[in-house]
Protein backbone atom coordinates (compact mmCIF):
# COMPACT_ATOMS: atom_id res chain seq x y z
CA UNK A 1 0.00 0.00 0.00
CA UNK A 2 1.30 3.62 -0.61
CA UNK A 3 0.61 6.48 1.61
CA UNK A 4 -2.07 8.93 0.72
CA UNK A 5 -0.68 12.85 0.27
CA UNK A 6 -4.26 13.73 1.47
CA UNK A 7 -3.21 13.20 5.45
CA UNK A 8 -4.21 16.06 7.78
CA UNK A 9 0.26 16.90 8.19
CA UNK A 10 0.44 17.87 4.42
CA UNK A 11 -2.81 19.26 3.08
CA UNK A 12 -3.40 23.16 3.70
CA UNK A 13 -6.68 22.77 3.01
CA UNK A 14 -7.51 20.57 6.12
CA UNK A 15 -5.73 22.50 8.33
CA UNK A 16 -7.20 25.80 7.04
CA UNK A 17 -11.14 24.26 7.40
CA UNK A 18 -9.46 23.07 11.10
CA UNK A 19 -8.19 26.28 12.03
CA UNK A 20 -11.97 28.19 10.60
CA UNK A 21 -13.99 25.67 12.90
CA UNK A 22 -11.65 26.45 15.88
CA UNK A 23 -11.65 30.60 15.34
CA UNK A 24 -15.54 30.41 14.91
CA UNK A 25 -16.44 28.00 17.40
CA UNK A 26 -14.41 29.95 20.19
CA UNK A 27 -15.89 33.33 18.58
CA UNK A 28 -19.73 31.87 19.11
CA UNK A 29 -18.97 30.76 22.40
CA UNK A 30 -17.58 34.52 23.39
CA UNK A 31 -20.60 35.87 21.74
CA UNK A 32 -22.70 33.48 23.75
CA UNK A 33 -20.96 34.92 26.76
CA UNK A 34 -21.30 38.23 26.07
CA UNK A 35 -24.88 37.98 25.39
CA UNK A 36 -25.40 36.04 28.52
CA UNK A 37 -23.91 38.63 30.30
CA UNK A 38 -25.86 41.35 28.85
CA UNK A 39 -29.14 39.17 29.62
CA UNK A 40 -27.54 39.24 33.54
CA UNK A 41 -27.18 42.75 34.00
CA UNK A 42 -30.84 43.76 32.53
CA UNK A 43 -33.06 41.28 33.92
CA UNK A 44 -33.66 38.95 31.17
CA UNK A 45 -32.69 39.20 27.25
CA UNK A 46 -34.33 41.32 25.25
CA UNK A 47 -33.14 41.50 21.28
CA UNK A 48 -35.56 43.81 19.04
CA UNK A 49 -35.50 43.16 15.32
CA UNK A 50 -33.61 46.00 14.50
CA UNK A 51 -30.73 44.85 16.68
CA UNK A 52 -31.06 41.38 15.21
CA UNK A 53 -31.06 43.04 11.45
CA UNK A 54 -27.66 44.79 12.32
CA UNK A 55 -26.48 42.13 13.69
CA UNK A 56 -27.06 39.75 10.66
CA UNK A 57 -25.91 42.63 8.54
CA UNK A 58 -22.49 42.57 10.35
CA UNK A 59 -22.06 39.16 10.02
CA UNK A 60 -22.58 38.82 6.66
CA UNK A 61 -20.39 41.92 6.25
CA UNK A 62 -17.66 40.01 8.22
CA UNK A 63 -17.79 36.87 6.01
CA UNK A 64 -17.88 39.19 2.42
CA UNK A 65 -14.66 40.81 3.71
CA UNK A 66 -13.37 37.55 4.87
CA UNK A 67 -14.02 36.08 1.15
CA UNK A 68 -12.19 39.19 -0.12
CA UNK A 69 -9.01 38.71 1.52
CA UNK A 70 -7.93 35.69 -0.88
Amino acid sequence: MTSSNTTTESNPKTKILLIGALVGALTGVGAAYLLLQRADETEGLQLTAGEGVKLGVTVFSFLRQITQLG
